[in-house]
């Protein structure tokens, strides 16, 4: 039996600064950008991983969310209490470099980390932290 990810979900709350980021800063492409009542989901994707999908959500997007759980949720996204993605790379210092050049929000200049990586952090417009990690050359 194969099992893969297929999908993950980002909440985001501004997609266009959102679609700016993760387009634009991270090089991503757009694979669709669908509004249903009132609602938006946007997913992207490495042009490197055909099958995979980051789906850029609002907050709390469940229809059945009570107001109370949807405030919440906003809260946590703004004190970038929500989890993150992490992405791999091959070249974590040029990674960095480009992405830094965008103006985007750093987290961690890249560094090697003891458990066999070299890795930087970003914030995305909604406080969400993005690593890109290298696999050390030593190793």
């Amino acid at each position: 039996m194969d099992i893969k990810l297929s999908q993950c979900f980002i909440a985001v709350d501004d997609h266009d600064k959102a679609l700016a980021f993760y387009r634009d800063a991270l090089g991503l492409e757009v694979r669709n950008d669908v509004g249903f009542e009132g609602m938006r989901w946007v997913t992207v994707g490495s042009p490197a991983q055909p099958d995979v999908e980051i789906v850029l959500e609002p907050p709390a997007a469940n229809p059945n969310a009570s107001p109370a759980d949807r405030q919440a949720m906003a809260e946590l996204l703004a004190k970038g209490m929500l989890r993150g993605v992490i992405f791999s790379t091959d070249d974590c210092d040029a990674t960095f470099e480009r992405i830094r050049a965008t103006g985007a929000d750093v987290l961690q200049e890249p560094i090697d980390q003891p458990y066999g990586v070299r890795d930087c952090a970003f914030r995305d417009p909604a406080g969400n932290m993005l690593r890109f990690t290298q696999a050390r050359k030593d190793r």
